[in-house]
């Protein structure tokens, strides 16, 4: 088959990018499995590591960090999008977590649509606003199409989220075979989310790691599963961080777990980078 390149291959071919030193995207097959929540908390548990986070509302049309925090932004994605302010004019400090923020703007469908070019310097703008902090997540939206693509490879990790629910595992599942044609497997990991005991997470993992393997010779790692914790609803109605609401609950703990994963995965990313 010949593979001389196209002018429409051109065309939709993703922007060439550079892969960020301490950016973690979170993505998910679906909507409906505790991405966002899961971001915010695993920013907040950074900061309580001693970290400087940010966390960047990627979730273009479906925004919702903001709202989970109980915040009425003044600047947002938007405003870069529309070329009225860079990005680094748009970072919100949030005094209760002691993190910073990007906020999304919900209802703007537009803006998934971004032309590459536009995409790519945003994503230029967020690795450059990067430099002034040890971490930032990424809260991606639900699916695999140009934008999360574009982030998701651009992280040094990428967590997906998912439950125990058959659409959310073949969603998942979906996400990682989509990726893997995009070269994005590499480095992405999978927390189960909302389980009813760390067994039942283990046992979730185990069926997605089989297709994985099964069908496309892939082993993503376990990022960390956690339990199922009422209080996880409790701390989004009121709009409240679970880390400050109900700090020793379960779901606080079994984050906070995960925070201390991904701050050791992105220390062996900076080492393995500075031995190359």
């Amino acid at each position: 088959m010949s593979q001389t390149t196209t002018s429409k291959d051109k065309q939709t071919a993703p922007p060439s990018f550079r892969r960020a030193k301490n950016v973690i995207a979170v993505a998910s097959g679906k909507g409906g499995v505790g991405k966002t929540w899961f971001s915010v908390t695993l920013a907040h548990a950074l900061t309580k590591m001693g970290k400087r986070v940010l966390l960047f509302d990627g979730d273009l049309g479906l925004a919702n960090v903001d709202v989970q925090l109980g915040l009425m932004p003044k600047r947002d994605l938007n405003d870069v999008i529309r070329g009225r302010l860079s990005l680094d004019k748009v970072i919100q400090h949030f005094e209760d977590g002691d993190f910073d923020i990007i906020a999304g703007r919900s209802g703007q469908a537009s803006l998934s649509a971004l032309p590459s070019q536009r995409l790519a310097h945003l994503r230029d703008q967020l690795l450059e606003v990067a430099d002034d902090y040890d971490v930032v997540i990424a809260d991606l939206g639900a699916g695999v199409d140009r934008t999360v693509r574009m982030l998701s490879a651009t992280a040094v990790r990428t967590i997906l989220i998912s439950t125990d629910e058959p659409t959310s595992l073949t969603d998942a599942y979906a996400f990682i075979k989509l990726g893997n044609a995009a070269g994005m497997s590499k480095n992405v990991s999978i927390v189960v989310n909302n389980v009813s005991s760390e067994a039942e997470g283990e046992k979730t993992y185990k069926t997605l790691l089989k297709a994985c393997s099964n069908f496309l010779r892939l082993k993503p790692p376990l990022a960390g599963i956690i339990r199922h914790d009422p209080k996880v609803k409790d701390s989004i109605r009121h709009q409240t961080p679970i880390l400050i609401r109900s700090p020793n609950t379960q779901a606080s703990e079994d984050v906070e777990d995960i925070a201390k994963q991904v701050w050791k995965t992105l220390k062996d990313a900076a080492k393995e980078k500075a031995s190359v």
